[in-house]
């Protein structure tokens, strides 16, 4: 008989008292001077509390004990708040609360913004909601003002530093996604790594090609030279990839074969005796295999 899910929570949110709810830790001062918690004052007296606390009731029926949302928790309690509303667990084991969190990422947070201010809220509200100033508001806003439908595909998953789009935005449309995907192969999503691949790409790739190619730091010969560079690395890359796939097959194939020739202990003995370096060679042809077969 199939069993179902049982759910861990309570199906309706409870209004409950500040000085019910213990806390597990106590608010260091570098934490209470962070610009996380000050985000989070922030947020509360703009737009109100967005999460409610996690808390699991005890044996008394009166106390109840916090399992997430400490700083929440923190914040309400310096502003002087005496209620707060919660959300009531079946067991008090705080262990897997914030094991995963999911931050915003960067494409989000620019589709969130342009949503509140079509729903009517201010840039200066979202700036104080969100503990920043006006000016990076607005460059979040327009994150993605001539950037190509398919960079912001490539890249609506990840966490990116705003001034990188500002960079992308430099580069003609096919030219943003070949340096979205130098990014996303690299893991490297730098402001710096961005200008990188700008200093490499060729005027005719610019989105003003008119205009003389300027990075702070750089001579027009070292942008030259890194064109050079970049066509050579990235025709390379194509080259190792259209060959992977094949090399990839005829090193299982082989390592196979070499596992079964150095299995049988008639072949093995006689290597060791005769050949020993190339017994070493085959068993770390087999050993490598193995490992890349297991990751």
């Amino acid at each position: 008989m199939t069993r179902g899910i049982r759910i861990s929570f309570e199906r309706r949110m409870v209004t409950l008292p500040l000085t019910s709810i213990l806390p597990l830790r106590q608010l260091a001062p570098n934490v209470a001077a962070s610009v996380k918690y000050a985000r989070i004052v922030a947020s509360i007296e703009t737009v109100g509390l967005a999460e409610p606390l996690v808390v699991a009731a005890q044996k008394d029926g009166e106390t109840y004990l916090l399992l997430d949302g400490h700083l929440r928790y923190f914040a309400l309690r310096d502003r002087g708040e005496e209620t707060v509303r919660c959300l009531l667990s079946d067991d008090d084991e705080a262990f897997t609360y914030n094991k995963r969190v999911n931050r915003l990422a960067t494409v989000q947070e620019h589709y969130m913004i342009e949503r509140a201010v079509q729903r009517g809220a201010s840039e200066e509200k979202i700036a104080r909601a969100l503990g920043i100033d006006v000016k990076s508001v607005r460059r979040r806003r327009t994150l993605l003002d001539s950037i190509s439908a398919e960079v912001v595909e490539l890249l609506k998953d990840r966490t990116i530093n705003p001034l990188t789009f500002e960079v992308l935005r430099k580069m003609k449309a096919p030219r943003q996604f070949e340096a979205a995907e130098l990014m996303v192969s690299a893991n490297n999503f730098t402001h710096s790594y961005a200008k990188a691949l700008l200093a490499s790409t060729k005027q005719m790739d610019l989105a003003k090609p008119e205009r003389g190619k300027r990075v702070q730091g750089l001579t027009p010969e070292q942008m030259a030279r890194m064109e050079r560079e970049m066509e050579n690395l990235t025709r390379d890359m194509k080259a190792v990839e259209d060959a992977f796939g094949d090399d990839v097959l005829q090193l299982v194939v082989a390592s196979r074969y070499l596992g079964k020739l150095i299995g049988n202990e008639r072949v093995a003995s006689y290597l060791d005796a005769r050949h020993p370096e190339i017994l070493a060679e085959f068993k770390t042809i087999v050993r490598t295999a193995s490992l890349e077969q297991a990751a």
